[in-house]
């Protein structure tokens, strides 16, 4: 079988970087006492102490899988840089903490102020109108693909199969998860506003949508739990947990259905760690962090600045 061009360019760059990068880049090795009992007392999305950090990012949740490789780079070029705490919550999330000044998740209270964010074009200009930023670099971008189990069992071939109503789809939530929009924007180019309304009204009302709340950990979990039968996400997603042997497939979407989603970084106007900040930011508009990047499977990106 010939490998998808995404794929192939993955497995290149990745060669790439890691040959480069200490065997321990993609990894973080724990010196504190670990008392982790999944799932009761486990967060996936913090990382790091918020109380003696030298750098708070939040970043979108896709990129999730990136930043231990992308942190350890950047900290080894930044020795005074020695604690980040960094978020990979729903970007929808991260911009109601900012507006509230804080999150609370289960017992947890966190009101710990960002100084860099990581999101999407869209959020990123709607942060910039509202003064919390004044200037941002675009440093990857990504497209679509639908995650499907391994095998692909339900013979999904495309964007319009997920209007059938024996495919159970998981797909993001549009009140927390700005992808939600584009996704629909895909599904519109698939088969017009008709295979819209059935994914996202018919089947919602009927069970076979399931809508996520923080759909980078759940599409993934809920196609290898059975409990759907695919969803579309960014290609980086599904190409990251084939890398780490879970189960899954996935179908590429041809690019006159496909949309683009840029990147963004950016320093708050009021960081805390301002000249952390202006480094880390500088370091995401670098060659070094295009190439960590692309080793996960993001795309360069289209444009550099706004």
């Amino acid at each position: 079988m010939k490998m998808p061009t995404s794929l192939f360019r993955f497995s290149v760059a990745a060669a790439l970087v890691f040959a480069l990068l200490p065997a321990s880049a993609a990894q973080t090795t724990p010196k504190q006492f670990n008392f982790t009992v999944a799932p009761f007392d486990a967060i996936d999305d913090l990382h790091g102490s918020p109380l003696s950090a030298d750098l708070v990012i939040f970043a979108a949740g896709n990129q999730f899988m990136v930043m231990p490789a992308l942190l350890k780079v950047f900290q080894a070029s930044h020795p005074t840089v020695r604690r980040v705490f960094y978020e990979t919550l729903p970007p929808g999330i991260e911009a109601k903490q900012i507006a509230a000044g804080s999150v609370e998740i289960g017992n947890l209270l966190t009101d710990v102020k960002p100084d860099v964010m990581l999101t999407g074009l869209r959020a990123m200009k709607q942060a910039k109108a509202q003064g919390l930023v004044s200037h941002y670099v675009i440093y990857a971008s990504n497209q679509l693909a639908i995650e499907v189990a391994a095998g692909n069992p339900k013979d999904v071939h495309g964007l319009t199969d997920l209007g059938r109503d024996d495919v159970r789809v998981s797909m993001p939530n549009p009140r927390w998860e700005g992808v939600a929009a584009q996704i629909e924007v895909a599904y519109r180019k698939a088969g017009g506003e008709a295979l819209s309304q059935k994914i996202m009204r018919t089947k919602l009302d009927a069970g076979t949508t399931l809508l996520t709340r923080i759909h980078h950990r759940e599409t993934s979990l809920n196609i290898v739990a059975g409990k759907a039968d695919a969803g579309p996400v960014w290609i980086s997603e599904a190409l990251y947990a084939r890398r780490i042997g879970s189960p899954i497939d996935f179908v590429e979407i041809p690019p006159g259905q496909n949309v683009t989603g840029d990147y963004v970084a950016a320093a708050l106007v009021r960081a805390p760690h301002a000249a952390a900040a202006r480094a880390f930011v500088d370091f995401m508009a670098s060659p070094t962090a295009a190439a960590i990047y692309r080793s996960y499977g993001f795309n360069p990106p289209q444009n550099k600045s706004g």
